[in-house]
């Protein structure tokens, strides 16, 4: 079982040896109470070969990894046909983490979620389809991925935007999501908070600095999508704000985007991936989602993880793609800023810091 928790070994062990118990009481009363039966009757209830030679597996993740997971599956099927003589055959579901997040919760019964945050992944864990403590139970406390974030400007940057600081000038015009309604669009609201937090400034000076940005921004459409959409189609605002990851995977698809890495000081994106207990114990599929899940951690997985975008966690291959990925001198996490359950709390439940600042801009 790998990385996983022991504990769960005892409890299958332990309900395993209860079933048997169960098990042989009943066959002992059967025997007793019914007609001998032929082995050569017609009809058993033998398991036929081909349905103990390919298991399904569903896959619930957002939608910029579809490129990364189309190459990892098929590498993954080899090996667990290799070393397992059985197919593994996967259900893909690929769209906006916040949207995902509500599908499994709702009925689709994914046996792996890998969304863009950890606060998409606890609500499902709040739902009570994957057993607390998730984040201990793969390598690297199960992020399996990172980014930073992008500043995508018009062609030639004509405002000249370098960095945090030009997001507050007043000619200049910035598209965000809501991180009310979008989970990516915490990430950039944390992006620019902890700018200020990370590097000396207290409370009071992230308050001014984040209110003067969200006075820059001119509509707050509800997720990633419709941000880009604004700015690329509706011609709207002077700076996107995004994720390293989408403008690499943009290049690669032939989209040459103008974009600023802030390297002074910038926000570790981590994405997290999570075995749903509900759902494994359910299909019978805990064995093969645990060793897909480890599998994301190997050289092979980082690698095509890194060649479309991602920041790879493996060592080895970080090294290798370096050269892609500019280096953050200061590069902070949520954990940092106290954990999403926190982060939520001061800042996106109802009333908190977010909507403060919208009340200010808007008054």
């Amino acid at each position: 079982m790998g990385r996983f928790r022991i504990n769960r070994l005892m409890r299958s062990v332990w309900g395993f040896f209860s079933l048997f118990l169960v098990g042989l009481g009943l066959c002992i009363m059967l025997t007793a109470c019914s007609p001998s039966q032929s082995t050569a009757d017609s009809g058993s209830s033998e398991s036929s070969p081909a349905s103990e030679s390919t298991i399904n597996l569903t896959l619930v993740s957002y939608a910029v990894t579809q490129a990364a997971y189309e190459q990892i599956i098929p590498l993954f099927a080899t090996k667990w046909r290799a070393d397992h003589n059985q197919e593994v055959v996967f259900d893909q579901s690929y769209g906006g983490s916040g949207s995902q997040t509500r599908a499994v919760i709702d009925g689709l019964e994914a046996d792996v979620v890998a969304l863009a945050l950890a606060l998409d992944t606890q609500k499902i864990e709040k739902a009570g389809l994957i057993e607390s403590g998730w984040e201990k139970e793969a390598p690297n406390n199960s992020i399996v991925h990172k980014s930073v974030a992008a500043l995508v400007t018009r062609e030639g940057n004509p405002k000249g935007v370098k960095g945090w600081a030009d997001l507050a000038k007043d000619d200049v015009k910035v598209i965000t999501a809501n991180p009310k309604t979008s989970g990516g669009a915490r990430w950039n609201f944390m992006a620019l908070w902890g700018a200020i937090t990370e590097t000396g400034g207290d409370a009071d000076k992230a308050l001014e600095y984040t209110t003067q940005v969200f006075e820059n921004v001119p509509v707050l459409p509800k997720d990633a999508r419709e941000a880009t959409d604004v700015f690329f189609k509706q011609g709207q605002g002077d700076v996107l704000l995004n994720y390293e990851n989408e403008v690499l995977l943009a290049k690669q698809k032939g989209e040459n985007l103008p974009y600023v890495i802030p390297t002074d000081v910038n926000i570790s994106i981590d994405n997290p991936v999570a075995v749903v207990d509900a759902n494994v114990e359910k299909h019978g599929t805990r064995e093969v989602a645990e060793a897909f899940v480890e599998f994301l951690f190997t050289p092979a997985a980082q690698e095509e993880f890194a060649k479309v975008g991602f920041r790879p966690v493996d060592p080895s291959v970080a090294e290798k793609y370096a050269q892609q990925f500019p280096k953050v001198t200061k590069l902070f996490t949520v954990q940092d800023m106290g954990g999403w359950d926190k982060v939520q709390q001061d800042f996106f439940d109802d009333g908190a810091e977010f909507d403060r600042i919208q009340s200010k801009v808007s008054s």
